[in-house]
């Protein structure tokens, strides 16, 4: 059994010695113990100073009680950590500031406007940040194609696109039967229920398919790639593939993005058929357009610049869903309640990122004359 101690002076919480593994129940039990009466105190000091030793499980239990006295209003420092022990505590988190589990501050509206825009800047910070290190990585991989993981590749593409066929074609044609079927009055009225092929035609191929197919990929892939990188970040097992020598964004977030900058476009083109499809069959059941009017109508109003241009919109989507569920995976610190906050904030971030993408495509090709 290893030496250790520990001393309780007001404020101050002194640990010494050597903290093992085996000594974990004791020294949790002592901790409890020093802390039971600093429910009232604003700020304790956990000092490391004279440690001379301490194993990952004792710092664990250091970050989890700090997390425990948050939850009381006690904020909680550990420091004096020597050098061959501070590389620990940070690996841990014990050098950075629980996140959510501190009380609810009262703040004034200006006040909670600030700390969202603040949050907001360094959310997006972070994201411009890792684009860089995305180019550093894409560049190093052309350079050395061993240095990505296209094993995984394959599993990526049919994953994110034969799996997500079937849901893509359901939203996609409810959404071109929807549309259809809320036209079928004002069509009725003038007489023009050929129009409904325009109608559903042009804004299927053009806006409504792409869109609608990468929302539903940001809930599938994005999600899902931030909760598997999140979870072999909290794993350690993103620090486990630096130490043997290889580079997490050119083995871990290249093939993806590869993957679904490939999958988009083909899922977009999937819905337009779909879309399409649930307008033919309102046009058929309900304004009594044949089949064969319908679809000729609709090879001579849609034109190849409005599939193609829905195609571009679905690429540039893709890249930015899979940009932005890998960014948060490899940044989601904490256990499990970190990797379902990184899985929330990639769908959050990827629904605005898609409008603005949107928004900013179609000024483009409105701007061209598409």
């Amino acid at each position: 059994m290893s030496a250790w101690t520990i001393e309780q002076r007001p404020g101050r919480i002194a640990l010494a010695g050597q903290l093992r593994i085996d000594n974990a129940a004791a020294v949790w039990r002592a901790l409890q113990h020093a802390t039971r009466d600093v429910e009232h105190a604003h700020h304790v000091e956990i000092d490391l100073g004279a440690v001379s030793a301490i194993d990952s499980t004792i710092i664990a239990l250091l970050v989890e009680l700090r997390a425990a006295l948050a939850t009381r209003g006690t904020e909680v420092e550990i420091s004096g950590a020597s050098q061959a022990i501070s590389g620990i505590v940070h690996l841990y988190g014990g050098d950075r500031a629980p996140a959510g589990t501190g009380r609810f501050a009262r703040q004034r509206s200006i006040a909670r406007l600030g700390s969202t825009v603040a949050s907001a800047w360094a959310q997006w910070r972070r994201l411009v940040e890792f684009c860089g290190e995305l180019a550093r990585g894409i560049a190093a991989t052309v350079r050395h194609p061993s240095l990505g993981g296209w094993r995984e590749l394959g599993p990526l593409v049919a994953r994110a696109g034969a799996d997500g066929v079937p849901i893509v074609l359901v939203l996609d044609f409810l959404v071109g039967f929807v549309m259809a079927y809320q036209s079928t009055r004002q069509l009725q009225t003038y007489g023009a229920n050929l129009y409904v092929a325009d109608i559903v035609g042009i804004s299927m191929t053009r806006e409504l398919a792409p869109l609608i197919t990468a929302i539903i990929i940001s809930g599938r892939s994005g999600a899902g790639f931030a909760a598997e990188l999140g979870t072999m970040r909290v794993g350690e097992e993103i620090d486990a593939l630096r130490t043997m020598g290889i580079a997490p964004v050119p083995y871990l977030v290249v093939p993806r993005v590869v993957a679904l900058a490939l999958v988009a476009p083909v899922l977009a083109l999937v819905g337009d058929i779909a879309g399409v499809a649930g307008g033919l069959v309102v046009g058929a059941t309900s304004l009594d357009v044949h089949p064969h009017a319908y679809l000729a109508e609709l090879r001579a109003v849609v034109v190849a610049s409005d599939v193609w241009t829905g195609l571009v919109k679905s690429f540039a989507f893709g890249i930015a869903i899979a940009v932005i569920g890998c960014q948060q995976g490899l940044g989601t610190r904490g256990a499990a309640s970190g990797v379902g906050r990184s899985t929330t904030t990639t769908v959050v971030v990827c629904l605005f990122t898609l409008v603005a993408i949107d928004t900013g495509l179609t000024m483009v090709f409105r701007g061209v004359g598409l």
